[in-house]
């Protein structure tokens, strides 16, 4: 198969993507991949609702209902922020964090058998790649439309 007839890159990701959605679901028993990008990215000092929408590209409406159940669990607490009433802090809890490190050995796992035909320095690249990808991403979606080439 020649490169033009290979399929583009987008949906060579999109596959990835919708295998490690498969692959999580038996890696992580009880836990969403959502729930689990979720709770890798709170830290001791709680996170702003909005930012946590933002750093998981979901809407807050879905947000809300991740947040939900993550708090149903006894993951995650929300408190006021007391700086601004009207905004939610988003902060993990102690049981919120034994279940991340256990997700995090369940994905480091699933990392391993995903990337088993790469070098390190190969899945070294992969990733500076595909950060850099998701970095030129969130900033364009910070410009006004206007301002986008």
């Amino acid at each position: 198969m020649t490169a033009s007839e290979s399929p583009r890159l987008a949906v060579l990701l999109a596959k990835l993507s919708k295998t490690v959605y498969r692959k999580a679901e038996e890696t992580l028993p009880g836990m969403s991949v959502k729930d689990y990008m979720a709770l890798t990215n709170l830290d001791d000092r709680g996170v702003p609702q909005q930012r946590l929408a933002e750093s998981l590209h979901m809407d807050e409406n879905n947000l809300v209902l991740l947040l939900n159940a993550l708090e149903a669990a006894g993951s995650i607490a929300r408190r006021r922020d007391p700086d601004d009433r009207r905004r939610h802090i988003v902060e993990i809890t102690p049981r919120g964090k034994k279940v991340r490190e256990r997700a995090e050995r369940g994905m480091a796992k699933l990392e391993e058998e995903l990337l088993a035909g790469l070098s390190p320095p190969e899945r070294a690249t992969l990733k500076q790649l595909v950060l850099r990808v998701l970095q030129n991403q969130a900033a364009s979606a910070r410009q006004p439309e206007a301002a986008r080439p």
